[in-house]
C-alpha cells in the first residue's frame, strides 16, 4: 500500500495526537466532514486507502461510479482458535497477513518507524488454509489476518485491513526507546481487548 494514503495519516495522526486527540478527517472523493468511525475503500489503481463519507462508499464501491476502481472495506471481524501461524515463517509475534489478488500474501509488524514487510511462502499459507478454511474466506487487500502472540497471547483474528494500521498506530504513539518501553505492550493489549466479532 502507498504510505500517502488514508492510513498513513492515520498513523501520522495518531502517532502525533495522544491517546485522546483526534484530527479533523473528511471525504476523499467529495471532501465531506467524515466521523471518527467512517468508511474506506479500497483504491486499486493506486493500491492504497481512501476515507469515504457514506454516499460515497456506496457510489463508488464496486460497479458503481468508480467503474471498478474502488473497493468497500468490510466490517467483519472474526476470532479463530488454534490458528498456527509459526510455520508461515514470520519472526515476529505481532502481525498482520494481507492476501492480495494475484495470490500473495505479504505479513507486516509494527515498528516505530512504521510497519516492516515479509513475503508469506505461498505453499506455507495455503497448508495453513486448508487448517484453518477461513483464511480461504479473506478478501484480498481489504481483509487481514492479525495476530498477537507477545507475551503468551493468543489472538487470531480475521479483520478489516484498517484495524491493522490503527494497531500500527498505537504501536508508534506509544514506543518509547529501544525496546518499546514499559507502555507500549499494555497499549497492544488494550486494543486487542477491543476488538469484537462483527459478521
Amino acid at each position: 500500500m502507498s504510505s500517502d494514503g488514508a492510513l498513513a495519516r492515520l498513523i501520522r495522526s495518531s502517532a502525533s495526537a495522544g491517546p485522546t486527540g483526534t484530527e479533523a478527517e473528511s471525504c476523499e472523493l467529495c471532501a465531506a466532514p467524515v466521523p471518527e468511525e467512517h468508511a474506506h475503500l479500497y483504491d486499486t489503481a493506486q493500491a492504497e486507502l481512501c476515507c469515504a463519507c457514506g454516499p460515497c462508499s456506496v457510489l463508488f464501491a464496486g460497479d458503481g461510479a468508480g467503474g471498478g476502481r474502488f473497493r468497500l472495506v468490510p466490517r467483519r471481524r472474526i476470532r479463530l482458535r488454534g490458528v498456527d501461524t509459526q510455520t508461515l515463517g514470520v519472526p515476529v509475534g505481532l502481525v498482520f497477513f494481507v492476501p492480495h489478488a494475484d495470490g500473495t500474501v505479504t505479513a507486516q509488524g509494527p515498528s516505530p518507524a512504521g510497519a516492516m514487510r515479509w513475503e508469506v511462502d505461498a505453499a506455507a499459507w495455503r497448508r495453513a488454509a486448508e487448517r484453518c478454511p477461513e483464511l480461504a474466506t479473506l478478501e484480498p487487500e481489504v481483509e487481514a489476518l492479525l495476530v498477537n502472540t507477545v507475551r503468551g497471547l493468543d489472538h487470531h483474528w480475521i479483520v478489516p485491513v484498517d484495524d491493522c494500521f490503527r494497531m500500527v498506530a498505537v504501536v508508534r504513539r506509544e514506543w518509547r526507546g529501544l525496546s518499546g518501553g514499559s507502555r507500549v505492550w499494555p497499549a497492544v493489549e488494550e486494543f486487542f481487548a477491543g476488538l469484537t466479532e462483527r459478521r
